[in-house]
């Protein structure tokens, strides 16, 4: 059977920044009969949830893995080492389970594909990828932001 990683909090799990999860019907329709495994590169890392919110400054995940932004939370505390660390997770997870595509949760520092926050905690969006979808686009993996009902 085909697996497809999923933003663990997309799947319900109680991860995100907020302590909670985010269950969708239109998630569980985008996985169809693929085996889900669900991941939250947070979670993954070492991060507590609930925990501050977080936004890329200085660019998108891209240039956080080539060393040119910096991933911080809404108190200024430099988090970057851990997306990282915890986008090295999710594709290991991935490997390891033959995925060849993700459903993340859009907007995310970490899962966020075409579109984050841009870096000023006021709501407003940029263009980009979160480190999470970065590192997984550079390594082959396809990702598309999990969709909402």
């Amino acid at each position: 059977m085909e697996s497809v990683l999923v933003s663990a909090c997309v799947q319900g799990v109680p991860c995100r920044f907020d302590g909670r999860g985010r269950a969708s019907g239109a998630v569980t329709a985008a996985i169809g009969d693929r085996h889900p495994v669900a991941f939250c590169p947070e979670v993954s890392a070492g991060l507590p949830t609930p925990r501050r919110p977080a936004e890329i400054v200085g660019g998108d995940g891209h240039d956080v893995l080539d060393g040119r932004a910096r991933v911080v939370d809404a108190t200024g505390h430099d988090v970057t080492d851990a997306f990282v660390d915890g986008a090295a997770r999710a594709l290991a997870a991935a490997r390891r389970t033959l995925c060849t595509e993700a459903l993340l949760m859009a907007r995310s520092p970490s899962c966020g594909r075409g579109t984050v926050y841009d870096g000023t905690f006021t709501g407003a969006l940029r263009e980009g990828d979160g480190v999470t979808a970065a590192l997984l686009e550079r390594n082959g993996i396809s990702v598309r932001p999990a969709p909402r009902d």
